[in-house]
């Protein structure tokens, strides 16, 4: 735990394949901080809608299926999962269906108002680093440590192709780009919490960086400040 009675919350923004996910995992390994994936939990819902044939864009259908559902929390590894009706959708949530339908799920502002209140809660875990794209603005905008992590959007697609070629087959850069720069769109110009830069947060540019860089320079802050404490 921190030095003082307040968790020590450490948010970790940007668009897709900024390299939020992999910083944030390894960031909190080291701090021995909790790891919570926001975007996970948007997944989630997406992945529960396709399974159970709901429009994306239907709002209401959404919504009602959201409400029926019943979600559980657990950490092991001080990373927190979940479960959906009792199903562990995690195997799914990188699936191409879930990753071109997200966005349409998480622009539906009642779904961002039960996830935001679902994240706020982990924060009674204890120290945590969270990522996802309204972290330091939205859900812990008080957030002592806020970082904006960016790359350049060529760059972004090669990371998420790299990621996504390990998994399927016949997976073209380009079609990924073209991926990445939709979802930019909707994210940035949606009504409901768009992805934008906190007030307040570090920006780091890692197109031309190292993962340990990018984590060395959260972990150095952290632990700086930890230690003037």
């Amino acid at each position: 735990m921190s030095n003082t009675n307040e968790p020590c919350i450490v948010a970790v923004d940007g668009p897709s394949a900024s390299g939020k996910s992999t910083v944030s995992r390894h960031a909190a390994r080291r701090l021995k901080f909790m790891y919570v994936d926001s975007g996970a939990w948007y997944r989630g819902m997406t992945w529960k809608a396709v399974r159970e044939g709901v429009d994306v864009h239907d709002s209401e259908a959404v919504i009602a299926l959201m409400e029926q559902s019943s979600w559980d929390f657990s950490v092991e590894d001080r990373i927190m999962s979940f479960t959906i009706d009792q199903v562990d959708p995690s195997d799914h949530l990188r699936s191409e269906p879930v990753r071109e339908k997200v966005s349409a799920i998480a622009a539906i502002p009642e779904v961002r108002k039960f996830i935001v209140a679902r994240l706020r809660e982990t924060s009674q875990f204890g120290d945590l680093v969270m990522e996802g794209r309204d972290i330091g603005s939205v859900v812990f905008p008080h957030a002592r440590f806020k970082y904006y992590l960016d790359a350049d959007p060529e760059e972004r697609a090669r990371r998420r192709h790299r990621e996504l070629s390990a998994k399927e087959q016949d997976i073209d850069v380009d079609k990924v780009l073209h991926s990445l720069q939709r979802r930019d769109q909707m994210d940035s110009t949606r009504k409901t919490a768009p992805l934008q830069i906190p007030l307040g947060a570090r920006v780091i540019n890692s197109t031309s960086m190292t993962v340990d860089d990018v984590v060395d320079l959260i972990v150095h802050d952290v632990e700086s400040f930890r230690n003037q404490a």
